[in-house]
């Protein structure tokens, strides 16, 4: 009896994805937001001084901080040769949500100019089986084709006469680096001719490296370069960020997202300190106190990536009344296609590009998202990322808790962009 590709590739992609978000869980705790740089940068005027902020605030409530200044892209087309013949065909999938498309993308197309290999548009799957999308149904397809022209070929579907069942399937380490495509995957690629690439995560931090590589330029153009949103996707998110705003008057329109869900709370791993003491998510009420004490009064709106409202949160709105989940502020015409369907994956990318926009963004949740969203942040200047922690004061300077991505500018979008 025959084995269908399909099967097995599923099979590897749902396997793969209990294994990153138990790792997240368990491993990945918010770096420390009290080691401090040299020259003691938990001081207002100096954190502004190395331009991570204006002091001017736009507001006489709150903590509210103008944001720095856009960042100009390192990468260039210039930087790439002319593409070679093509020697296969290499196919993917973009899984578990827009966190770790980013990721994904940068490694197919790192693999595939070292390879010389013709991309082929990836599909979309979510985290449940024949939850699956096409390329399109949420990211521009000419954009992604247009901003690897020159760079590495790409195809909407793979030829006819190859079959997908004679593809191999090869796993690929996030942030693959040149050695390994060299011994482990170009071998398989040169006695196949075309194959499959399986994304893992053996960790979900985005800390820049130590050592610059060549495929540094190349990872970066993947990752910040060429995804954006598909029109009616990015209306939807246009129209709920300027609902936030309507709602957020009495701030100047600004609004906090929060990346705070319920179901990964409750992992029983996840408010466990580890070996250092920091914990690697924060409830609704630890949250709440947080955000009171940095200043933030009971007129600032709130996002929660939470897609249904739970009692759990019920402490966080008596603190902040213009608290609001997606449903109550999503169009009403939208919410049949983008909230009440079986399929989350547009629910994620709504999140994903709503904290990666508003005013300030905090992550109850360490692991990819906060990273990720963090990255396309500090690259357009929103660089008030606020770390949580426990306060033991009555009060705190929300510049105390800037997240260490910014302050020590070890994100791998430093190495992207100046």
């Amino acid at each position: 009896m025959g084995v269908d590709l399909r099967q097995v590739v599923a099979g590897v992609l749902t396997l793969t994805m209990f294994v990153m978000l138990g790792n997240m869980i368990k491993r990945d705790h918010f770096d420390s937001i009290t080691e401090k740089l040299p020259g003691d940068v938990h001081d207002v005027a100096k954190v502004a001084e190395q331009g991570l902020f204006t002091l001017t605030k736009r507001s006489g409530k709150g903590p509210w901080l103008e944001d720095g200044s856009e960042l100009k892209p390192c990468w260039s087309k210039t930087n790439f040769d002319e593409i070679d013949e093509s020697k296969g065909f290499i196919t993917f999938s973009l899984t578990n949500g827009p966190e770790y498309h980013v990721s994904q993308i940068a490694d197919a197309v790192v693999v595939a100019r070292q390879l010389q290999g013709t991309l082929v548009l990836p599909d979309i799957r979510g985290s449940k089986p024949g939850d699956e999308k096409k390329f399109e149904d949420i990211y521009d397809v000419d954009k992604f084709i247009k901003s690897l022209d020159g760079v590495v070929k790409v195809v909407r579907d793979l030829p006819d006469e190859i079959s997908i069942r004679s593809l191999a399937v090869v796993k690929v380490p996030n942030r693959v680096t040149e050695d390994h495509i060299v011994e482990t995957i170009q071998p398989i690629f040169q006695a196949k001719g075309n194959i499959r690439l399986a994304t893992y995560f053996p960790s979900v931090n985005m800390r820049k490296s130590a050592q610059k590589s060549n495929l540094d330029l190349l990872a970066c153009l993947g990752m910040f370069g060429t995804l954006e949103l598909q029109p009616d996707v990015n209306e939807v998110v246009d129209s709920m960020a300027e609902r936030l705003r309507t709602l957020s008057r009495k701030s100047d329109g600004q609004f906090v997202a929060v990346d705070l869900r319920v179901d990964l709370l409750e992992h029983k791993g996840c408010h466990e300190s580890g070996s250092s003491g920091r914990k690697s998510c924060y409830s609704a009420q630890e949250i709440a106190v947080f955000l009171r004490k940095l200043g933030f009064d009971k007129d600032t709106t709130i996002y929660l990536t939470q897609s249904r409202w739970d009692s759990s949160l019920g402490v966080l709105k008596d603190i902040f009344p213009k608290t609001y989940t997606k449903e109550t502020i999503m169009p009403a015409d939208k919410k049949a296609k983008f909230l009440e369907s079986e399929n989350s994956e547009f629910e994620k990318v709504i999140d994903f590009y709503l904290c990666s926009q508003s005013d300030v963004f905090v992550p109850a949740i360490s692991g990819l998202f906060y990273a990720n969203v963090a990255g396309k942040r500090i690259a357009s200047g929103k660089n008030q990322i606020l770390v949580p922690a426990d306060i033991s004061s009555s009060s705190a300077s929300a510049t105390d808790f800037v997240s260490p991505y910014v302050l020590k500018k070890n994100h791998l979008a430093h190495t992207c962009f100046s």
